[in-house]
């Protein structure tokens, strides 16, 4: 495999051949997002006044506070609190009409994240990146198809992305492997999950019960279904 500076990334994580790649390539990212912004980018003009504006969702205020570097989460909470007392909560109550409408952009913000913003973006181009080296490569394309799994928001973006940068003549064969990877996990989560449920009717029990893989099925189909295991 030919190795440069856009598929080195890429390339490392679906060697490691475990689980979902793109999973590990978002793990990836995240975890660098995270680092960076309870880091160095914390006292980085532009990026606190961003930060300020759109703050964090829960899931990476918690990531944030498990770094264990509480003062830079409390700083960038003081100065976002600051920014909504500034400019979200002053002046006269809005007529009710209106209100009902900015409760609905209030919504919005809530859901808006500055990690999230940069995750989607960094995912974009690492999607992009992986359809190119796949149609460019055979060799990645062997990587590819050797992959354990992929989960089902990763099987959908990737088959988004190859709209985009994979050529219509090569872009079937390209979905029809990723969805190979899709699929052959989901038999698989399927039976589990069955087989975990027939265990609750009253003639499977007793003490030489055989659960067999079922006992986490649960947790590995609601990984399955988005992309994100239960803590």
């Amino acid at each position: 495999m030919r190795y440069d500076i856009t598929n080195i990334p890429v390339a490392e994580m679906f060697e490691q051949r475990d689980g979902c790649p793109i999973c590990r390539i978002r793990n990836m990212l995240e975890e660098r997002a995270v680092e960076y912004i309870t880091g160095a980018a914390m006292m980085e003009p532009d990026i606190r006044m961003e930060t300020n504006k759109q703050g964090f969702c829960l899931d990476h205020y918690q990531q944030m506070i498990k770094k264990r570097n509480r003062l830079s989460v409390a700083l960038m909470l003081e100065s976002h609190l600051d920014e909504i007392a500034a400019n979200r909560l002053s002046g006269r109550p809005a007529p009710a009409k209106r209100s009902r409408k900015a409760a609905g952009q209030s919504e919005g913000e809530r859901s808006h994240c500055y990690i999230c913003t940069q995750l989607e973006d960094g995912m974009q181009k690492m999607l992009a990146t992986v359809c190119r080296t796949w149609e460019a490569q055979r060799d990645f394309q062997r990587l590819f198809e050797e992959q354990p799994c992929l989960c089902l928001p990763h099987f959908t973006a990737l088959a988004q992305a190859a709209d985009i940068h994979i050529s219509k003549k090569e872009r079937s064969y390209f979905v029809k492997a990723a969805s190979n990877l899709a699929k052959g996990y989901l038999e698989n989560v399927r039976a589990d999950v069955h087989h975990f449920c027939e265990m609750y009717d009253y003639r499977n029990a007793g003490e030489n019960a055989d659960w067999g893989n079922s006992k986490d099925a649960i947790e590995r189909a609601v990984w399955y279904l988005t992309g994100r295991s239960l803590e």
